[in-house]
């Protein structure tokens, strides 16, 4: 006969506990990531083809109870998060990520695919889910859209010094972007329609593409890229957004750039409130 002290059953049990949990948080990881990977790229929903958007940044705050379903305004204000607007998903069933990332491409694409959003928040208890996305207030610390733009070719030719993988693309480090006023001028133009027009494209609603609107904003280079974000009020968030997501990565890496243009608009009365435009130019 085997005994086991009280003793011995108490750390048997903690690490069982433990182990748990450790896995109940991967899952989460593991639906957050999914996420970001289903966004960055076009995606069918709803009879129309998404754009290919930014990753969501994983806030704990917005990591509410899977079984509790009380007032979600009133849970992320106890949090500390202030919002301007959220939405939660609720799944009963799925087994593991896999399968709940399965039950939002099916039933939820356009949550997920909803630019406005910029953080999520993932629990589980069992098979019990909860996504919250959420989009939170404006800092209100912003610069003017010149100063802004100046600080984000900064963070850019930061994230350009160093060697990086952008999804299966690999890039050395590369040179500097150098600023170009006529191309912040077309970026600024472009955060600005999107922002009192409320959508988020690279084409604009004349149906212009980046190219045509550097070209008549009096650029004459050779290729022109753009990246654009909605929501993130720090030039910190929006580089970050971009160096996860594979294709903006890629633009923001490509050596053949050299110049940059770029700047943000704001209308609180959008659906995301804050629309950033960066755009490349080689002359």
């Amino acid at each position: 006969m085997r005994f086991i002290s009280p003793v011995s059953c108490l750390a048997t049990l903690t690490l069982g506990l433990l182990c748990a949990m450790n896995a109940l948080a991967a899952d989460e990881k593991q639906l957050i990531d999914s996420i970001n990977t289903y966004r960055s790229q076009s995606q069918p929903c709803a009879g129309q083809a998404s754009p290919e958007l930014p990753p969501l940044a994983g806030d704990p705050r917005l990591a509410l109870s899977a079984t509790s379903f009380g007032n979600l305004q009133q849970a992320l204000a106890t949090a500390g998060y202030p919002m301007v607007n959220v939405q939660a998903i609720s799944l009963s069933g799925p087994r593991d990520a896999q399968a709940a990332m399965t039950a939002i491409r099916e039933s939820f694409c356009q949550v997920v695919l909803d630019p406005q959003f910029v953080d999520i928040g993932v629990s589980r208890q069992d098979r019990e889910w909860r996504i919250v996305l959420a989009r939170p207030l404006l800092s209100g610390r912003l610069g003017d859209w010149q100063a802004e733009g100046q600080k984000l070719l900064a963070e850019l030719n930061v994230a350009r010094s160093r060697a990086r993988q952008c999804g299966t693309q690999a890039f050395a480090a590369t040179t500097p972007l150098a600023w170009n006023a006529t191309l912040a001028t077309a970026a600024e133009t472009h955060s600005r329609s999107m922002a009192n027009n409320n959508y988020f494209d690279h084409k604009d609603r004349d149906g212009r593409t980046p190219g045509d609107r550097a070209e008549l904003a009096g650029y004459s280079g050779q290729q022109i890229g753009e990246n654009i974000a909605a929501g993130q009020d720090t030039v910190r968030k929006v580089v970050d957004g971009w160096v996860s997501s594979p294709g903006h990565c890629a633009n923001l890496m490509n050596p053949g750039f050299q110049e940059l243009g770029a700047a943000y608009a704001v209308d609180p009365k959008s659906d995301s409130g804050i629309y950033w435009t960066a755009m490349f130019g080689t002359p």
